[in-house]
Parts: structure tokens; C-alpha cells; sequence
């Protein structure tokens, strides 16, 4: 659909609306003060605060009205949650501003001055499930980078996400910006999606965020430039040379703190020397979740030798994003192996290796294609909090422009400004 067809809807209509107020919008917040930007988060962490009964209530009845296929702990939210939430928006505030930044200034011979300055985006939409959290953090990062957005939360999370933007639109109105710098759309199905991909006069960037059907729908659909967020399928693998002992404690982290999540661990590779003497551990230590462990056929004689419980992988699993407690583990000869293995299987997201070998550690930083790569540390830490960020719009796979947790300095872009005393070209 191009941007013709699209002007002939209804002004009416609640997706034409929210993106045409969402591009007035953002020409007010792209020239918002930091000091107003930050009083504008503020404001929206204390509105949070004080509604949190009113989100608690909505997220019951989401809860309460979500299907069997809904991963009901990325949709629930807690009242530990949502002061969660609050800080996040107040550690946004809290980082230093990029618009307006000054990098890669020159002067050339003829006495120009040449540079680079940080600029927003202008009008993000961000197409997501589930998790209401989203809603507050990519609106606290999109305003201190004075973007205005354009949400689409899933239908699942409707009643939690109306609740979190009456919140935020409160903390904007107190702090002079125009509540239309945050939309909320979400009631047209898949139509609706589909025509936001391709509202190019209002939208400036797409950013999906969510399973891989999200999106390839996506991809495939838009017109709007996208910033492609990906599914998480993260490895572990474990040297011949690891700490066992650090090995198990970063594997138990990295799959079951959150199984839910794009960083959770899919798949162990374990180097086959340590095999024996590691895996038996690693079951006793995943069995009190209890991980399901998809494991190879050398894997299975391993934990059938020590009585644990396993099902045979197939070959869906290798490349699988599991997002629950399950896990496939595999036998490699070495580092070769696992980086083969990783190179046809990763998703390009967050691969780690457990080593004491700084050879291997090298070879694996160096060699491994992935937005993330860890040594001797949990895949569960590619987080834009964990990374110094506040918070995270998405994780992009892609390597363009933004890559790994998409931050305040990912959704600015920039401008040339050149400076002369009346310079003409010869």
C-alpha cells in the first residue's frame, strides 16, 4: 500500500490517527531540552508508581483471558515488576543525552568546517508480544532521544498496555510534552499490522520485537525501513579446559533464571574429554527446574550411564529456540567443531564459551558472528540494563547501523552540518 492509498482512510481511523499525531509530535519532542526530556521520565516513573493497582488489575484480566499458547510469565506483571519498570524509566533519565552531539569534526584545507550531529529518528514504531514492560521502556528511550512513538503491542497484552500509556501519557501532559509522542494502536488484527509497515509519511523506522513469526511478517511486509531484531538461538559451549564448577553454574543461569527470553540458552556443546565427568553434573543441576534435555546420541549414553532422564534429539533441535525449560545438548570434538555447529545453527544473538584457555576464548571472540559473544558469563546478560543501556528497545541481529541491545545512542541517526565564511566550490 502506498502513502496514496493510505491517506484515503478515515481520519477517523485509529491507526492513521495515532501515526499522523505521532508525526506532529515528534517535531515538539525532537527540539524538548534534556532537562524537559528528564522531567518528562520523571514524571512518568511517578505515574507508574501511582497507577500501579490500575496495571496490576488490567494485567490480571490479560492473564486471566490469555490462551493456552501464551507464555503466561512473559505476560505477567508483579508489583516488584512494575516498580521495575519505574526505575528503568528513571535510569533512561539518568544517562546522558546523545541528541545534539558533536562527532567527527574536520576542517578542511579550504577552511569548513565539516561534522557529524545526533539527531532523532523521528517516529519509531515497534511492533511487539507479550511482555507489557516494553511498552514503559521503549517509550522512556524513544523520548529521551526525542523520537515520538507508535506502539503495537499484542492482543494479548491489551489491557495492561492501554493502562501503562494512560500512565506515561499523565507523566508527558505535567511535563508540557504532547501526549501524542506515545501511541497505542492495537485493535485492527493483522490488517492493521500490515498497514502500519507501510505508513512511510509518518513512520520513519520499524522495529519488531518478539518470535520469528513477528519477524519474517514483518520483513516481508514492510515498506518503512526496519531494524530487524532476531530470535534468540544462543549456545554454550564447554571447553575442555573449563572451570566444571563455573561451567555449571553459568549453563543452570543461562538456561533457567529466565527460559522465557531471547538470551536463554538453547544449546550445550560440550567438548567430549570433559563429557564423562561434566554431564552428570550438569543433569543433577538442571533436573531441579527440571531442564528436559534434548541430547545427542552420545549424550544419551553419557546420562544413560548416570540414570538421567533425557529424549533423544531430532534435528529440529539443533537451531531451535525453545523459550521454555528445555535444552538440547551435543558432544563435540573441539573448538572447531563448536564453532561449526554455531556457525549453521546460531541466530547471530548471544553465543559463549566456558574456557580457561586464552587461546580458545580468542579464537571464539574473533571467530563466532554474533551480535553478543561471552566469556565465562551467562548469555542472560545481553540486556540493555545489564550493558550500561537503562533499557532496550529490542536486540539487533542485523549488522547495520544497530546491533546487539538497541539503546539511547541506536535510535538517533544523524546529520552533516557544515560551518563556512562564504566558501564556494570551484
Amino acid at each position: 500500500m502506498d502513502g496514496k492509498s493510505s491517506a484515503n482512510y478515515s481520519v477517523e481511523d485509529g491507526l492513521m490517527s495515532a501515526a499522523a499525531a505521532a508525526k506532529a509530535a515528534s517535531l515538539v519532542v525532537a527540539q524538548a531540552s534534556t532537562e524537559v526530556k528528564n522531567r518528562a521520565l520523571a514524571g512518568i516513573a511517578r505515574s507508574l508508581r501511582s497507577h500501579e493497582a490500575a496495571i496490576l488489575r488490567a494485567n490480571a484480566e490479560d492473564c486471566r483471558q490469555a490462551s493456552e499458547r501464551i507464555e503466561i510469565d512473559r505476560l505477567r506483571l508483579t508489583p516488584d515488576r512494575v516498580a521495575a519498570m519505574a526505575r528503568d524509566v528513571e535510569a533512561v533519565a539518568s544517562l546522558p543525552d546523545p541528541v545534539g552531539e558533536r562527532f567527527d569534526e574536520v576542517v578542511r584545507p579550504n577552511g569548513l568546517k565539516i561534522s557529524k550531529r545526533r539527531v532523532p529518528l523521528g517516529v519509531v514504531g515497534v511492533v511487539y508480544e507479550s511482555r507489557p514492560n516494553v511498552t514503559s521502556d521503549v517509550a522512556a528511550l524513544c523520548l529521551k532521544t526525542g523520537n515520538a512513538v507508535v506502539l503495537r503491542g499484542g492482543s494479548e497484552a491489551r489491557e495492561s498496555n492501554q493502562i501503562i500509556v494512560a500512565a506515561i501519557r499523565d507523566g508527558l501532559l505535567k511535563a508540557g510534552l504532547p501526549q501524542h509522542a506515545v501511541g497505542l494502536i492495537g485493535s485492527g488484527g493483522r490488517p492493521e499490522v500490515e498497514r502500519m509497515l507501510k505508513l512511510r509519511q509518518y513512520i520513519d523506522v520499524i522495529i519488531p520485537r518478539g518470535g520469528a513469526s513477528l519477524i519474517q511478517t514483518t520483513i516481508e511486509n514492510a515498506t518503512v525501513p526496519v531494524i530487524e531484531t532476531g530470535a534468540g538461538v544462543c549456545h554454550t559451549y564447554v571447553d575442555a579446559s573449563a572451570d566444571l564448577e563455573m561451567a555449571t553454574r553459568i549453563v543452570y543461569n543461562a538456561k533457567v533464571r529466565r527460559p522465557t527470553i531471547c538470551n536463554a540458552l538453547d544449546t550445550v556443546l560440550v567438548h567430549r574429554s570433559i563429557a564423562s565427568a561434566w554431564l552428570p553434573k550438569l543433569a543433577a543441576s538442571w533436573g531441579e527446574a527440571p531442564v528436559e534435555m534434548h541430547a545427542d546420541a552420545e549424550a544419551a549414553r553419557v546420562f544413560d550411564a548416570a540414570g538421567a532422564p533425557y529424549v533423544p534429539a531430532s534435528a529440529e533441535d539443533w537451531g531451535c529456540e525453545f523459550l521454555s525449560l528445555r535444552a538440547a545438548v551435543k558432544i563435540v570434538d573441539g573448538l572447531d567443531e563448536a564453532l561449526e555447529h554455531i556457525r549453521q545453527y546460531g541466530s547471530g544473538h548471544s553465543e559463549a564459551i566456558v574456557t580457561s584457555d586464552d587461546r580458545a576464548a580468542s579464537r571464539f571472540m574473533n571467530e563466532v558472528d554474533a551480535a553478543a559473544v561471552f566469556v565465562n558469563a551467562s548469555t542472560q546478560f545481553t540486556d540493555g540494563g545489564e550493558f550500561g543501556l537503562g533499557a532496550e528497545v529490542g536486540i539487533s541481529t542485523q549488522k547495520l547501523h544497530a546491533r546487539g541491545p538497541m539503546g539511547l545512542r541506536e535510535l538517533t541517526t544523524y546529520k552533516w552540518v557544515i560551518e563556512g565564511t562564504g566558501q564556494v566550490r570551484q
